[in-house]
């Protein structure tokens, strides 16, 4: 089981998206867990307060590491301890990979100015899930829990489904067509509906090179690029520059066909 522990002022946030569908599904199972905790139950106040104005002044108020740190104390020991905050690294599809390896997760939710600096020292990394800013880490925390959940073994029906995800293999997923066949004069690709499944597999590639060509460039370097990437990407207008660019290997030799040998055709 993998444990996720959400330290917010506002629970009842989380608590709908952490009861529902797959995520609710695999708490249900025994195969995640989701514990809530309010701190301002760690105000040590009656009045429950969490918050301070900041030193040297500016708008805003600031919540209390000394809160902070009495609702850490309070769990079971945690793998990683991260605060979600605009300063942080980027969350990526690795790096939910990489946390669902662990056994327990705790996540600081920020809210008004965010954190006390103090609390960095607290953590064992920061992240962020872009370059935005919103009013508090729950829905930034939300998007984590559903990406690191889906990665736990049992959670999905298919082991094997998510491997194939856009970003898990280093590239955007290929376009996924079902019923009706033919919609407003737009067709299933032939190859699909063929039954052929290396056919499948080698346009589903090529498929995800190109939309990752067209949309997100950037991920190429990082796409563990092979000699028949190379030759499609050349087919597509990747110019040398571009693929020295994304450490792709060279494209494989393509070989003349011989001339059968045989009889001069009787005239």
């Amino acid at each position: 089981m993998l444990r996720f522990s959400f330290l917010t002022l506002f629970p009842e946030l989380l608590a709908p998206f952490a009861g529902e569908a797959i995520v609710g599904k695999a708490r249900e199972r025994g195969l995640i867990d989701v514990n809530l905790v309010n701190m301002r139950d760690y105000a040590d106040n009656k009045h429950q307060k969490v918050d301070d104005s900041p030193y040297g002044g500016g708008a805003g108020m600031v919540i209390r590491v000394d809160v902070a740190e009495r609702a850490l104390r309070s769990l079971p020991a945690a793998d990683e301890v991260v605060l979600l905050t605009p300063a942080g690294a980027r969350f990526t599809q690795q790096v939910a990979e990489e946390l669902a390896s662990k056994s327990h997760l705790a996540f600081l939710c920020g809210r008004y100015e965010g954190f006390d600096a103090r609390v960095e020292g607290l953590v064992t990394r920061e992240l962020s899930v872009g370059d935005f800013v919103m009013m508090g880490g729950e829905a930034a925390a939300a998007c984590i829990l559903e990406a690191v959940a889906r990665l736990v073994p049992g959670v999905l029906g298919d082991p094997e489904s998510h491997q194939a995800d856009s970003f898990s293999s280093g590239l955007l997923d290929y376009p996924e067509y079902t019923r009706p066949a033919v919609w407003q004069d737009q067709a299933v690709p032939d190859v699909l509906k063929g039954g052929n499944h290396a056919a499948v597999a080698a346009w589903r590639r090529a498929q995800a090179l190109e939309r990752t060509w067209r949309r997100r460039p950037d991920l190429l370097p990082h796409a563990g690029l092979t000699p028949q990437d190379t030759l499609t990407l050349q087919g597509l207008g990747a110019t040398p520059e571009d693929l020295a660019e994304w450490g792709a290997p060279p494209a494989p030799v393509q070989r003349a066909r011989k001339k059968r040998q045989g009889a001069d055709p009787a005239p």
